[in-house]
């Protein structure tokens, strides 16, 4: 099993920027992906960005696209993500996750809160 373990977030301005992590323990071997989802009071969960874990490639949510970007760092065994030009509606609480080559994502961190102040 895999064990995630987030850190950072807090309190910005709009404008403002601010890094999450997720570092993983456990069976990171079995790694295929990870990814940053969020939720903001009252609504779903949404997808932010997901990214390949060997590969390195990337995608994300059109609403973050250009501000936000997702990294991971191997040889920590830990995921990313850089929040630059935030938003006020960017306020929520992440989610890091992992996911195998056969499985969704089944795998949460904690949550990190986001608030972005106007």
């Amino acid at each position: 099993q895999v064990q995630l373990v987030q850190s950072g977030g807090g309190l910005a301005q709009a404008g403002g920027s601010l890094r999450l992590s997720c570092a993983a323990s456990g069976r990171t071997d079995s790694i295929f992906a990870m990814a940053w989802f969020r939720q903001a009071p009252g609504q779903e969960r949404e997808f932010v960005a997901a990214i390949n874990w060997s590969a390195g490639l990337s995608y994300s949510a059109d609403s973050v696209k250009g501000r936000f970007t997702i990294s991971r760092d191997n040889a920590k065994n830990t995921l990313y993500l850089q929040m630059s030009g935030l938003k006020p509606e960017d306020t929520a609480v992440y989610y890091c996750a992992s996911r195998t080559d056969d499985t969704d994502y089944n795998t949460w961190g904690q949550g990190s809160q986001v608030t972005v102040s106007s």
